[in-house]
C-alpha cells in the first residue's frame, strides 16, 4: 500500500495527508483489501448461518462494483470526486462513539489515519473501480456497464416519489444552514431530497440554528439531531417538514411534547427515540405515523404497556424496547 505523509500546516484544524507517490489510487490493489478486512463481512451477498438468512446491513453490498454503485436502502452512498458528500466516508470518520460510525465496536478496527486518506484520495479522483467486478450474485438483469437502468429497494422508492413533486434545489440555497453546523448533503447527485445532521456539531445544534431547517424544508428527507441539547420546542420545525422519512432523536431530552410535532410526518419511516425522556403518553401522538416502520424507544421512559398499546394502532411497525 502506498504510503502518506501526514503535514500539520500552520493554522489547519486537522492534518493533511500527502501521498509520497502521485500515481492515481489502484481499487483493487490499494481500496479495495481494506474494504474486505473491515466492511465486507457485513456488507455481502445473503448467505445462510445456522438455518437462517444474514442479509447486507442496510441493504448495503460492497463486494461488487454495481452493488456500491447502487447504494443502501436509503440511497447513494458514493459521490465521486466528493468526499464530504459520500456517505460511506462520512461513516468511517464520525466519532467512535456515535452509533452510525463504522465499522461497528467488536466488528472490525477503525481505519488507520493511512487508510482513510487513500480512501479520502479514491474517492477525490473519481471512484473509479478499475476493472474490478467483484460478485454477480444477486446482480439485477436489467443493470449494465453502460448504466442501463438500475433497480431501487422500498424505501428508494419512496424517496423517488417524495422527490419527483419537488423542484430542484441549489446547494447555495442551505448555505446558512452549514453556517450554522450542520451538514446537508443530497440524497444522491441529482436528488432534490437532503439529509441534514448536526452530530459533527451537536454543540451548536441550537434552537435558532435547527429553525434554520426552515429554508429548505420541503425537502429534507432525513434529520438526525442525535446527542444534541435540541428542546422540544426547537421540534416544532418539523411542521414545516411534510417529507421527512427518517428521524433520529437517539440520546436527547426530547419528551413528550417534542412528539406532538410529529403527527403531521405522514412519510415517516423511522424513528429512533433511544435514550430520549420519552413516556407512554409520548407515545399516542404516533398513532397517525401509519407509514412508521421502525421505531426504537430502549432505555426511554416508554413501557413496555405502552410500546404494546402503540403496536397496536401500527401494526406493521417494527417496536425496539429492549
Amino acid at each position: 500500500m502506498r504510503k502518506f505523509a501526514f503535514l500539520s500546516l500552520p493554522g489547519a484544524l486537522s492534518l493533511l495527508a500527502v501521498p509520497l507517490v502521485s500515481s492515481a489510487v489502484e481499487f483493487e490493489k490499494e481500496v479495495l483489501p481494506v474494504f474486505e478486512a473491515k466492511c465486507i463481512e457485513c456488507h455481502r451477498a445473503p448467505y445462510e448461518e445456522n438455518g437462517r438468512t444474514k442479509k447486507p446491513k442496510a441493504g448495503l453490498r460492497m463486494d461488487a462494483a454495481w452493488a456500491i454503485a447502487l447504494g443502501s436502502e436509503n440511497g447513494s452512498i458514493l459521490k465521486a470526486g466528493d468526499p464530504g458528500k459520500s456517505e460511506l466516508y462520512f461513516r468511517v470518520t464520525l466519532p467512535h462513539d456515535d452509533d452510525d460510525f463504522m465499522p461497528p465496536s467488536g466488528k472490525a478496527d477503525p481505519l488507520t489515519e493511512q487508510e482513510l486518506a487513500l480512501f479520502k484520495a479514491w474517492i477525490e479522483e473519481g471512484a473509479d473501480f478499475g476493472g474490478w467486478v467483484g460478485s454477480t450474485e444477486g446482480k439485477p438483469k436489467d443493470i449494465t456497464n453502460a448504466g442501463g437502468k438500475v433497480p431501487v429497494s422500498e424505501i428508494q422508492e419512496v424517496y423517488k416519489g417524495i422527490a419527483d413533486s419537488l423542484p430542484a434545489l441549489d446547494e447555495k440555497t442551505w448555505a446558512p444552514l452549514t453556517d450554522s453546523g450542520a451538514r446537508v448533503a443530497r440524497l444522491s447527485t441529482k436528488s432534490p431530497l437532503v439529509s441534514v445532521d448536526f452530530r459533527l456539531s451537536p454543540e451548536k445544534a441550537t434552537g435558532e440554528a435547527i429553525g434554520g431547517i426552515a429554508i429548505i424544508a420541503p425537502h429534507v428527507a432525513e434529520l438526525d439531531l442525535s446527542k444534541t441539547s435540541v428542546t422540544d420546542g426547537a421540534l416544532s420545525i418539523l411542521k414545516e417538514t411534510p417529507n421527512l422519512v427518517r428521524l433520529n432523536l437517539s440520546q436527547t431530552t426530547i419528551g413528550d411534547a417534542g412528539l406532538a410535532n410529529l403527527k403531521g410526518l405522514k412519510n415517516l419511516r423511522y424513528l429512533n427515540l433511544y435514550g430520549s425522556t420519552v413516556t407512554d403518553a409520548g407515545l399516542k401522538h404516533l398513532k397517525s405515523l401509519s407509514n412508521l416502520e421502525a421505531l426504537y424507544l430502549w432505555q426511554s421512559k416508554a413501557t413496555p404497556k405502552g410500546a404494546k398499546e402503540l403496536q397496536k394502532a401500527l401494526p406493521n411497525a417494527k417496536i425496539n424496547l429492549k
